[in-house]
């Protein structure tokens, strides 16, 4: 799949339903070696909320990539994290 079409998707937290944002709002982090995708960082969804704080969404929480959306299953396990 091309990031071009993994740009528009929407993310969707299986747990709770809430919507995160598009892929091409978040960075992505790759593996120097192997070069496949290991994080999703999603920035927050505010401007007014505190920056920095970004919601780490590692390649093996993600569930189902659909025609227009990302499943993912997030739990207590990774919080979010302050760059």
């Amino acid at each position: 799949m091309r990031f071009s079409e993994l740009a528009s998707k929407e993310i969707i937290s299986l747990t709770d339903g809430s919507r995160l944002g598009p892929i091409g709002e978040a960075d992505l982090v790759f593996d120097e070696l192997s070069g496949r995708l290991q994080t999703i960082l999603v920035p927050p969804k505010s401007r007014f909320s505190r920056t920095g704080q970004y919601t780490e969404v590692p390649w093996t929480c993600v569930r189902r990539v659909g025609p227009e959306v990302v499943i993912i299953d997030l739990d207590d396990l990774h919080p979010k994290r302050r760059l």
